[in-house]
């Protein structure tokens, strides 16, 4: 099974039988590791359904995700509409859990597998539950969080009978603060619960310079056992702040979601890439005979826009007098964005377009080879959509319906647009101020 197309990224992995059919959901922190896995021989994998599931498995699909807990509220959807006949724990009414900071007068903090309108506040889900609790219980120990940990049911209008305080571990022992039996006046209690709330929206960058701090004295100590523990505690940090960015699927999600990292697939076995293209960015140039010069580049990740890269370029160099050097603007603006992410040390695509013919490749090339690093560049021509790249020494023409070559439209047609808009503005105020 060529499983070269998965990401090492998180998302959701659908098994599928020859005839198209979904035989398994399961999502992963990193796609491939996660998949590799399954075909593997190991004799001590008695797992029943595992060697049933391979033998039926032909294709793979993938849908990217933003984090492993985006990956989780993904696959539980996508069982619940499919009703694969492999997966069992969905099927089961079985979830991860969320906390709930429960909706009564005196708030508790509990874990829960069910999400209920009770009033409650909930949080998660959480799919890494045991760093969790240890933090949790850390942050009881040093009363970070002080909310009582009884089960009895009480408010303001019935208080709990004092045969029951009396009765009470949490109460004689001190690990708790009481309001039951009017220790800490609600307004305090509301208090320490808004701290407990805030913290679990996000709000602990105290509490992580702390044990950042903690963590590295007890490295100077040597106290390797001390240190890991925080160096957990900050791991539960960061899973409790991933971002989780879907709630309900769409009807055509799943579809959808696939056709775009199909695409991705099928430009990688196109190009004879190393790796899938999943994140692409795309260059155009743009100005009115030398005049207004601009340029652009966009960005998609797993088929998706992503605009938080889209970036677009004043021209500096001095245009020729018969009009604007395209070659020159194009070596430009690709050395600046590949300049500006190694400056940054951030991850290089894993492809770049330009947007033009062999000329176009060449000044991109000349970019990249100037900035100091390995990136795959290809080009595309409007006329034909033909692909230049440096492996072949024919342009390649794939079928216009084909997944990879609509991808690479779509992100020139992108780039163009977002370029045009910019020149556009220039041109504009270049008349108003003329």
């Amino acid at each position: 099974m060529d499983i070269s197309h998965l990401p090492a990224e998180p998302g959701v992995y659908l098994m599928r039988d020859a005839s198209g059919a979904v035989l398994y959901v399961g999502k992963a922190k990193d796609l491939r590791k996660r998949v590799s896995q399954y075909f593997r021989k190991n004799p001590s994998d008695t797992r029943g359904k595992i060697p049933n599931l391979i033998t039926l498995i032909r294709s793979i699909d993938y849908i990217a995700s933003a984090s492993e807990r985006e990956a989780l509220l993904t696959e539980r959807q996508l069982i619940h509409k499919l009703q694969p006949f492999f997966n069992e724990m969905w099927k089961d009414s079985k979830t991860y859990p969320y906390l709930e900071l429960t909706g009564e007068d005196f708030p508790r903090l509990i874990f829960t597998r069910r999400k209920l309108r009770d009033g409650g506040r909930y949080f998660g889900p959480y799919p890494k539950v045991e760093p969790l609790k240890k933090l949790l219980a850390h942050l009881w120990r040093i009363k970070f969080i002080n909310l009582r940990r009884c089960r009895w049911k009480f408010s303001l209008a019935e208080p709990l009978p004092d045969k029951k305080i009396k009765a009470c571990l949490y109460f004689h022992t001190g690990q708790c603060t009481a309001p039951c039996a009017g220790k800490i006046s609600p307004a305090a209690y509301a208090a320490l619960a808004g701290r407990v709330e805030d913290f679990l929206k996000g709000d602990f960058e105290k509490l992580r310079a702390a044990f950042t701090r903690k963590m590295s004295g007890a490295a100077k100590r040597l106290a390797y056992e001390e240190a890991a523990q925080y160096r957990d505690f900050l791991s539960a940090f960061d899973h409790m702040r991933e971002r989780v960015l879907i709630n309900r699927l769409p009807a055509d999600f799943m579809e959808t979601a696939v056709t775009r990292t199909s695409a991705v697939t099928e430009l990688k076995n196109a190009l004879g890439l190393a790796r899938p293209p999943a994140h692409i960015e795309a260059f155009d140039t743009s100005h009115t005979f030398g005049r207004q010069s601009v340029g652009s580049s966009v960005c998609f990740v797993n088929g998706e826009k992503n605009t938080a890269h889209y970036r677009r370029y004043r021209v500096k160099f001095a245009n020729v007098p018969e009009g604007g050097n395209d070659f020159a603007m194009m070596e430009e603006i690709v050395f600046r964005r590949l300049a500006q992410l190694k400056k940054k040390e951030e991850p290089l695509p894993d492809l770049l377009l330009i947007d033009g013919g062999p000329g176009q490749l060449a000044a991109a090339m000349k970019a990249i080879r100037a900035a100091g690093v390995k990136v795959p560049v290809i080009s595309l021509a409007k006329k034909l959509e033909e692909i230049y790249t440096p492996l072949r020494a024919q342009p390649l023409l794939l079928d216009r319906a084909h997944p990879g070559l609509r991808l690479l439209q779509a992100l020139r047609d992108e780039a163009h647009r977002f370029g045009i808009t910019y020149h556009r503005l220039l041109r504009g105020r270049s008349e108003l101020t003329g």
